[in-house]
């Protein structure tokens, strides 16, 4: 059939796509600043460009501002938060290396998928979901594996709103010379991460949560003992791109730099304009803000008869956990939210799915007109279901708080 008759065309010539513009308030991404998103279309230079290199420079400093850092080794790997904790897993765990791996909600999980990947033994420290990782659950399980090499934790759980202490587990572990890994993914940004302070040797986070980038980025640190091992590694990374020996060439590299892949350019102008933007509000006052829009729409929900799933002590202020009122179908609600007011919010996860709804106050999207949007847009969605909650209250009580 000549000319491609007889086939249906499954496209339409010269048609481009224009996204909805929603409001972004579930586990990730969020809102992307529009200052961010108008770096983003600044012009592409080469990868190898001293420009380039030079911006390199300044957006490695910008991180370890961002992580309370010296560490060196301090850049964003060229891919979204899952690729920059495979790179901490791939680099630091050879083959039959124990590693204590913390779970308490999916991304503990992944953990230990990551320690099996690289050729190590996970030992699993498992708490309940919506729980905090116990210290005194990981102090025991070192203990009781002396020969284990790295403890791994998740700082700020996504799939459950739960904040672990990183400081005292990375104390745990200093105090029986294990290496630590820590997914800081949700919390850079959004509540103190301390690097130095903590003495934690690997950690990885994304572009995309409270720092309002666009997905695609992890911003990534590493200890002096942490590229000791690496470089002094018995195998080879499995990994050939996140191969940190062969990363610090092209991040690193003192008067050239080795060609190593072609950098994404743009997307590293939206999170250097993040960092601007995160220097200019002050780090202490991100955290204060992304605290208090969590006060006002804690209040909101409150009022309207509705509660949280994890304890106050332990509650990420950028990630709330909802419980579900009884009877309601969880998913006819965010479709409503999503159909009627352009709203997204995450559902729950693993043995959460159908219990909880995942509000996000991160970033960009952490400001009164989403509170005040998601309050009025989720009365409207429960009263639609006729579930019972307490009507034309929410939005007052949060405005108090603000």
């Amino acid at each position: 059939m000549a000319n491609g008759e007889g086939f249906e065309k499954e496209f339409v010539v010269n048609m481009s796509y224009f996204p909805p513009n929603r409001a972004l308030m579930g586990p990730g991404p969020s809102d992307v600043h529009p200052r961010i998103l108008a770096a983003t279309a600044r012009p592409t230079v080469g990868h190898l460009d001293p420009w380039f290199v030079e911006f390199m420079e300044d957006l490695k400093g910008r991180l370890r501002n961002l992580f309370l850092t010296r560490n060196d080794v301090t850049l964003p790997i060229s891919a979204p938060g899952s690729a920059g904790m495979e790179c901490c897993f791939s680099n630091l765990v050879e083959p039959e290396d124990t590693v204590i791996v913390c779970e308490n909600g999916v991304f503990g999980s992944r953990m230990r998928e990551n320690v099996e990947r690289a050729g190590g033994l996970p030992c699993m420290v498992k708490n309940d979901w919506g729980k905090p990782v116990d210290p005194e659950a990981v102090e025991t399980a070192v203990r009781a594996n002396p020969d284990a090499k790295i403890l791994a934790f998740v700082h700020a759980e996504t799939s459950t709103g739960v904040e672990s202490d990183a400081k005292t587990l990375c104390k745990i572990a200093q105090s029986h010379d294990l290496l630590t890994i820590v997914d800081a993914v949700t919390s850079l940004g959004g509540i103190p991460v301390n690097l130095d302070e903590w003495a934690a040797d690997a950690i990885y986070s994304g572009s995309q949560k409270c720092l309002s980038a666009p997905p695609g980025l992890s911003p990534v640190s590493f200890s002096d003992a942490a590229m000791e091992k690496t470089k002094n590694r018995k195998s080879k990374v499995r990994s050939w791109f996140l191969d940190l020996n062969l990363l610090t060439g092209y991040w690193q590299g003192q008067g050239g730099r080795s060609y190593h892949h072609t950098a994404p350019i743009n997307a590293l102008y939206g999170l250097h304009e993040s960092l601007v933007m995160v220097e200019e509000e002050g780090l202490e006052n991100s955290w204060s803000r992304h605290q208090k829009m969590h006060g006002a729409l804690k209040a909101g929900l409150e009022a309207m008869g509705l509660s949280l799933l994890v304890e106050p002590a332990h509650r990420l202020p950028q990630l709330n956990a909802v419980k579900v009122p009884d009877g309601v179908d969880e998913a006819a609600v965010r479709k409503f939210l999503l159909d009627r007011y352009n709203l997204e919010i995450g559902a729950g996860l693993g043995p959460l799915a159908g219990q909880i709804w995942r509000i996000g106050l991160m970033g960009y999207s952490a400001r009164p007109e989403r509170v005040l949007l998601c309050l009025a847009a989720l009365e409207d969605a429960l009263t639609s279901c006729q579930a019972k909650i307490n009507k034309g209250v929410a939005t007052a009580a949060a405005q108090a708080v603000l």
